[in-house]
């Protein structure tokens, strides 16, 4: 195995309306979190962890009103304005985030197929428990390749969030990709992931299936998200 899910990301407009969201949404709110100051950036999380995705968490981020523009684009599409547009209206599913031990070699196998995962950088947040580090692929454009379907990875050095956050009630069942090419499909190797890969001169367009789908098993039952369609 060269990879598994680590979290999923929801975007929002601010961290009280991602927090409101999830409440309605799922019956849960997220907490915890912190800044990221080199991206401008603050986030909420909370477990979803399930058998079939161990240590695996939901990640709430905004815009962080009170810090400074990074100099750069952010990740995860933030800067995208049909996105902030979207967002303007609920939050929003875009992605989802791979850890692995071999980020460096699937980063270079990806490449060599004409995928751009995105360029490695270190990155770190304060947490009552210590600090949280980590390095993870971040195109320069801020966009997430294959319509967001390909997701970033992730090495963490040291500790993992999920070892301090509290259990809850809602946890990641499924989760489907689509519009991977099949090459990078087997790169990643993603176990419990349902992939349908395409080929890789057809690109996913706003009119096909979403490019992620996650099911979720939470206190207000079953939720079922389909990700925001962002372009390459």
């Amino acid at each position: 195995m060269n990879a598994r899910i680590d979290h999923l990301v929801i975007a929002a407009d601010s961290l009280e309306q991602g927090a409101a969201w999830c409440a309605a949404t799922f019956g849960v709110r997220p907490a915890g979190g912190g800044k990221h100051a080199f991206m401008g950036t603050h986030n909420q999380v909370m477990a979803i962890s399930s058998g079939s995705f161990p240590d695996c968490y939901l990640e709430v981020i905004a815009i962080d009103p009170d810090a400074p523009a990074p100099g750069r684009a952010r990740w995860f599409a933030l800067d995208h304005p049909a996105l902030r547009d979207a967002l303007r209206d609920s939050p929003r599913l875009v992605h989802a985030v791979a850890r692995t031990q071999k980020i460096e070699t699937l980063c270079r196998e990806l490449d060599s197929l004409a995928l751009n995962p995105g360029e490695l950088l270190a990155a770190q947040r304060e947490t009552p428990y210590g600090l949280l580090k980590w390095r993870i692929t971040v195109r320069q454009d801020g966009r997430l390749e294959c319509a967001g379907a390909l997701p970033s990875l992730i090495h963490w050095q040291g500790q993992h969030p999920c070892a301090h956050l509290p259990p809850t009630d809602l946890s990641l069942r499924q989760l489907a990709l689509r519009g991977i090419p099949r090459q990078a499909v087997d790169v990643l190797q993603l176990p419990a992931v349902d992939t349908d890969p395409i080929d890789r001169n057809v690109p996913l367009d706003a009119g096909q299936q979403a490019p992620l789908t996650a099911t979720l098993e939470s206190p207000h039952g079953r939720v079922v998200l389909d990700a925001w369609h962002i372009g390459g």
